[in-house]
């Protein structure tokens, strides 16, 4: 029987093959990028991918909120650390006014991170599974409907090649898929809006870090957590890992089209402007600074993510409809029935797909 096919190594693509596995059931990951995990990126200070990195992607979790994904943490084996919150916090209304400081509060739900970055998530699931199960550099660009299956045609470092699957799992953003790939035949009109007005999680967004010797705002008794209405970046936060690197980040708050015309330097420097005006000269002087524009990225984001549209929210009706039902399944985390677009989310759409697979397959 042919294999299964997952497009997209992100969270939600490794654990899809991992239930698929598990189940002995034959499948391959193709994945366009040169790496695994998707909008998850751990990186150094280089900005090359570490087993110890800084979170260009999405960094928290709720363990009390989020059990699916607390369990798949523990399940791996994997250590997880409270995120910094203790001291005060700071807070920015005006450009002629300094920073106001406020004493911080206990959060109820408290957020984690990933001990090692959250890429220890998918390095954990991906080890684990056949070695030739994920493919790299393997961009699917057209999937065609046959009596048996689907051809899936691949471009892989340059060449043009064509594989049979017996059902496929798109475990990517919606709009995404519905950019990248193109459908024999055509996917049905509705199915198709729906998937192009989903909005991608993070594709719209920039993050900032700033990385130094030691935590210097620990010492002056602030958490690092910060909120400026004056900007480039309206929240920061600490991101030191656990393994003690220390580091500031912030969600850029300037448009992706904005950012583009800037250019990396300007905005860097308009980052560190703000850093030092909200936490003193020391924090002008990092041993180096990352950046990451998620809608700069076209394996994350197409034209339509240049504006924020909001967050995906839960939607019980089929993805896919038309010829294609018995066929294709969408597991990105966008389509998740709880907590689309976080890293929850993958979790369960990533169940649910391998849950629809494994019951089409059956009959």
């Amino acid at each position: 029987m042919p294999p299964i096919v997952i497009i997209g190594a992100g969270l939600a693509g490794l654990y899809t093959a991992r239930l698929l596995h598990a189940a002995n059931m034959p499948c391959v990951v193709l994945e366009a990028r040169d790496r695994i995990g998707g909008r998850i990126l751990s990186v150094d200070a280089h900005g090359a991918p570490s087993t110890d990195g800084f979170d260009l992607g999405p960094s928290w979790f709720w363990p009390q909120a989020q059990p699916v994904l607390a369990e798949l943490v523990q399940e791996l084996g994997l250590d997880a650390f409270p995120q910094a919150s203790d001291g005060d916090v700071l807070f920015e209304r005006m450009s002629r006014e300094g920073p106001q400081r406020f004493q911080g509060y206990p959060q109820e739900a408290h957020s984690y991170r990933v001990a090692g970055g959250t890429a220890a998530l998918v390095h954990a699931i991906a080890e684990a599974l056949p070695t030739d199960c994920v493919q790299l550099s393997s961009k699917v660009t057209q999937l065609s409907l046959e009596t048996d299956g689907i051809a899936v045609q691949v471009e892989c470092n340059g060449d043009a090649v064509t594989m049979r699957a017996s059902h496929v799992v798109a475990a990517l953003p919606p709009r995404l898929l519905a950019h990248a790939v193109t459908f024999s035949p055509a996917i049905d009109e509705p199915a198709r809006i729906r998937w192009s007005s989903t909005p991608t999680w993070m594709a719209p967004h920039a993050k900032f870090f700033a990385l130094y010797e030691r935590a210097f705002w620990r010492d002056a008794g602030l958490s690092g957590t910060a909120q400026s209405m004056v900007g480039p970046m309206p929240e920061i936060h600490d991101a030191t890992t656990a393994s003690g690197q220390a580091a500031l980040f912030g969600f850029i708050g300037v448009g992706a089209a904005q950012r583009a015309a800037m250019g990396e330097g300007a905005l860097t420097g308009a980052c560190m402007e703000q850093l030092v005006r909200m936490f003193g000269a020391e924090a002008g002087t990092p041993r180096t600074t990352l950046l990451k524009d998620w809608a700069a990225d076209d394996c994350t984001a197409t034209t339509e993510d240049r504006v924020p549209g909001g967050h995906p929210v839960p939607d019980p009706a089929p993805w896919v409809t038309g010829a294609w039902a018995e066929r294709l399944v969408l597991g990105g985390s966008e389509t998740s029935s709880s907590e689309p677009g976080y890293l929850a989310g993958a979790v369960t759409a990533a169940q649910s797909a391998a849950r629809r697979v494994l019951l089409s397959a059956s009959r």
